[in-house]
């Protein structure tokens, strides 16, 4: 039986009632099928409905291969893992070995929380109370998965103690190394069939394999990437070298951990731990009058943060002297030792002009700062791992081509001479959907430019009842735009940053008739299908904001090399920015609704028409009466 057979009216899957077979989904299931069989690789545009999970599992497991799936977040992850990949595994009558794969801080270590408990100095009665709710939870756990622990929060203060990092985790040595629930993942994954991972698991083996070291997955003879629009930005972030504040403290306070559990180690080591905590905070208020992000040469300029950070230097390499000397004590002193020397190395790095082709810049948080060594191109590194692995690649995602030019993702992934595939969505969107423009608008940096978008929004709002997701290109205008809906506004409001984003996505929903206000991170990954999401606002296009020393390096290499920055990145960026923010609104056969787009651009400068060619087949309106119709028709 053919992928495409298997996936048709007369397939397993039929049996379903809730099953619909789809001519884009058997076409996706073909072409993926063709290309496994011949290790070649494919880029796959699939619009929304399309059913593409299926229609790259069905031909991943019927070949019978070793398959590495890779999603854009772990909560993707665990759904393909728990939901799909079980339903069509059991609808075929198929049973490989299966394995689900994160990165290590995602597990339980067993070690550091037997250190937590002797030794972490806990800041608040939440926090013991989340150490005994890890306690009481190790003695259960069979997996050490963080996800299965639902009673202490994602973001808890306890948690960087009792899980492990690269820099940390003391390997065989460890006194728990037989129990370890990182070891026991990876065993299985290497014996799988099947292996779920994520792209920064899938980017950090690519970064350990290219350093020179083992590799975290196993070999495989196919890897497929959903949510593939996130990989080039994934990549370049596991190919950035970075030391930061956070990495700095956490030195320090595992070699007074490790040196407490030695004889004398204390005495010995403490002055220059202190040294290194006095010198990270001074390098920190040095950059106080900086910008929150900018390249190392603005912040080089200015001779107190030189300073500051040749005395950061000295700390560094004084606790490297005073660990080497006493690294042979324990094994938790030895990596203290090395993980100082890597520190210093970085520092060193990313303080400098960097390598060939990298930009050096810092950004600052409230009470902290990393500095980092950022690749400006991760196509090649990506091309080389992909070649030298003899697999199928297959890339798919709703999002990733401007028209119908997949140049962009292409060039930024290494994927240059891949196959490539536009699918369209199989969803009504002429009579599913309308695309409103109101008239009349500011341009969008123009004083009170948020105040009229949220003007221009209230007659639709009363016209869908609520119901309705406010996507902004920034959090000041998020801000803002809350402020004026809670003095005029009769709906139930949810903000981002107020509460943690999966409670208010579900409060949301659970409400009717809410009003959700987000940015970046609900432009994409959000699934709300039904009548509690019947209206989508966007205030402005999304282009990249300026001041981003990474963004602002690339468009400087571009146009050196002599291509045109906004033609050849800025502006695909965003067209694809707007088709992901766009597809939040239509999410299954029965979805009805309005996308009301404010930026008056698109009908002002001549770009505005690959933004709207880029959108489904919505039909298209600028007067009101017409939304008000759609939503009472």
């Amino acid at each position: 039986m053919s992928a495409a057979d298997a996936l048709g009216p007369d397939s397993p899957f039929a049996a379903d009632p809730n099953f619909l077979p789809r001519e884009q989904q058997q076409r996706m299931a073909a072409a993926i099928e063709n290309v496994l069989d011949e290790r070649g690789s494919l880029v796959v545009e699939a619009g929304t409905g399309t059913g593409k999970t299926f229609a790259y599992l069905v031909p991943a497991l019927l070949g019978n291969r070793r398959v590495i799936i890779s999603t854009g977040t772990k909560t993707l992850q665990d759904q393909l893992f728990h939901r799909d990949l079980p339903k069509v595994c059991a609808t075929l009558k198929l049973n490989p070995k299966k394995a689900l794969l994160k990165g290590r801080a995602n597990y339980l270590c067993l070690h550091r929380l037997d250190l937590a408990e002797e030794q972490a100095r806990l800041a608040s009665r939440e926090a013991v109370r989340d150490l005994a709710e890890i306690r009481t939870w190790a003695r259960l756990t069979r997996h050490g998965d963080r996800m299965e622990l639902d009673a202490v929060a994602e973001d808890s203060s306890v948690w960087p103690w009792v899980t492990s990092t690269a820099d940390n985790c003391l390997g065989s040595e460890c006194p728990k190394f037989n129990d370890c629930y990182v070891v026991k993942a990876r065993r299985k994954a290497q014996e799988s069939d099947v292996v779920v991972v994520n792209h920064h698991l899938l980017f950090a083996d690519l970064a350990i394999k290219r350093e020179g070291f083992g590799e975290i997955l196993p070999g495989a003879q196919a890897f497929i990437l959903d949510e593939a629009h996130q990989i080039a930005e994934v990549a370049s972030q596991f190919f950035t070298t970075s030391v930061s504040f956070r990495q700095l403290t956490e030195l320090c306070r595992d070699t007074l951990t490790e040196a407490a559990a030695q004889t004398g180690g204390l005495a010995l080591l403490k002055p220059a731990v202190t040294d290194l905590e006095q010198a990270t905070r001074e390098f920190r208020l040095a950059l106080d009058d900086l910008p929150n992000k900018g390249s190392w040469a603005l912040a080089s300029e200015r001779p107190t943060v030189v300073e500051a950070r040749d005395a950061l230097a000295r700390a560094l390499d004084a606790l490297v002297q005073a660990l080497e000397a006493q690294a042979e004590r324990s094994t938790g002193l030895e990596s203290c030792a090395a993980r100082a020397g890597e520190s210093a190395s970085r520092l060193q790095r990313v303080t400098g002009s960097g390598l060939a082709g990298e930009i050096c810049w810092f950004e600052l948080f409230q009470r902290g700062f990393a500095l980092h060594a950022t690749p400006l191109d991760a196509a090649e590194p990506l091309a080389e791992y992909r070649i030298n692995s003899r697999a199928a690649w297959i890339a798919t995602s709703a999002t990733l081509a401007v028209g119908t030019s997949f140049a962009l993702f292409q060039n930024s992934t290494g994927f240059s001479d891949a196959q490539t595939l536009q699918l369209d969505s199989p969803f009504d969107y002429p009579n599913q959907s309308l695309l409103y423009q109101p008239t009349r608008m500011p341009e969008p940096n123009t004083y009170g430019y948020t105040e009229a978008v949220i003007e221009a929004a209230l007659p639709v709002l009363t016209a869908s009842r609520g119901r309705a997701f406010l996507l902004f290109t920034s959090h000041r205008a998020l801000r803002e735009a809350a402020e004026i809906l809670r003095a005029v506004a009769h709906f139930p409001l949810f903000v981002q940053g107020e509460r943690p984003r999966p409670a208010l996505l579900a409060d949301f929903i659970e409400s009717g008739n809410g009003v959700l206000l987000g940015a970046a991170s609900f432009w994409e990954g959000v699934d709300v299908p039904g009548d509690a999401l019947s209206l989508v606002v966007i205030d402005k296009l999304p282009f990249a904001q300026i001041g981003d020393p990474v963004m602002e390096a690339r468009l400087d290499s571009i146009r050196k090399n002599g291509g045109n920055p906004f033609r050849d990145y800025q502006l695909p960026s965003a067209v694809l920015a707007l088709k992901q923010g766009a597809g939040r609104l239509i999410r299954s056969t029965r979805d009805r609704g309005v996308l009301m787009l404010c930026d008056p651009r698109l009908n002002t400068k001549a770009y505005g028409r690959q933004f709207l060619d880029s959108l489904p087949p919505m039909r298209r309106t600028r007067v009101l009466a017409d939304v008000e119709a759609f939503f009472t028709g």
